[in-house]
């Protein structure tokens, strides 16, 4: 259930929300927003009546939720969520170029890096750094200066803490680790943005499920990437518009579109490009 508090309620007002939730055996989850608090009550909503919570001081509305995801859904945020990394803004209609090169001469808003090498090879090491430490911070600290922020490809829970140290502003979780709940939970405890990738057998609802986790651990600095599905029609992967097109109806989180590995033969990147923003992304990596 989600609770939209009215704009003049006080501490007090929220206190008395979060007293009847936890009476009833269920946690709550409070958003605070520049117009209003949203209180989420998380575990078997069945106990409670709308009508109920409504009736105490300063709530506006009292909403039932009939997905698995409740924080991120449109029911608990009907606008855009829009989130602004120095000084660029992503979400809420602001389209974004991500450029996947890693090049600060770019003309994108954006560059990302996918420093960590994860060999498929049982006798080799486990993963290893591109680059070492000191080159992954002057790279970073050169994109800095060209004013581009920075997106890092993790892909293991140690390669956030090297992210971090080398100061890049946003942390980009591998499709292949979505289904990793204590990796989930780390990065919702942080405050640095987060994408949250689908792999190319998710379905919606297992990526807005994923993205709830991290919200759900404290951190609402989410976005959704989407990098490619299953394609019946020869090509390795394709661009999974219709999944876009239906989580921007169902969740307030700016979108990713990666197409910068999607290989086709009929569509150009450009083409791709532009599939992507009528389907709703708010970014596209390229």
């Amino acid at each position: 259930m989600i609770i939209v508090m009215c704009a003049d309620a006080d501490e007090q007002d929220i206190s008395q929300v979060v007293s009847a939730i936890r009476s009833k055996g269920l946690r709550e989850h409070i958003s605070r927003g520049d117009e209003c608090t949203i209180i989420g009550a998380l575990g078997d909503e069945r106990v409670f009546d709308t009508a109920q919570m409504e009736a105490l001081p300063k709530v506006q509305k009292a909403i039932r939720v009939v997905h698995d995801w409740r924080l991120v859904s449109r029911e608990a945020q009907a606008h855009d969520t829009v989130l602004t990394v120095r000084g660029i803004r992503f979400g809420g209609g602001n389209k974004q170029q991500v450029h996947s090169g890693g090049d600060a001469s770019s003309s994108a808003s954006a560059v990302y890096l996918d420093p960590f090498f994860v060999s498929a090879n049982p006798y080799a090491a486990d993963s290893e750094a591109v680059f070492s430490l000191p080159d992954f911070k002057r790279h970073i600290e050169a994109c800095h200066q060209a004013e581009k922020a920075v997106w890092v490809r993790i892909r293991d829970g140690r390669h956030i803490e090297t992210a971090l140290l080398a100061q890049a502003d946003v942390l980009c979780l591998g499709g292949e680790m979505m289904d990793n709940r204590s990796l989930l939970q780390e990065l919702g405890s942080l405050n640095t943005p987060v994408v949250v990738y689908k792999n190319k057998h998710h379905t919606v609802r297992d990526w807005l499920l994923a993205a709830e986790q991290v919200v759900m651990c404290g951190n609402r600095h989410v976005l959704l990437g989407e990098a490619g599905t299953l394609s019946l029609h020869g090509e390795p992967l394709r661009l999974d518009a219709d999944a876009i097109a239906k989580a921007k109806k169902l969740s307030h989180l700016p979108i990713v579109a990666d197409v910068s590995r999607l290989a086709h033969r009929y569509m150009d990147t450009d083409t791709l490009q532009a599939l992507a923003w009528a389907a709703g992304a708010d970014v596209v990596v390229v």
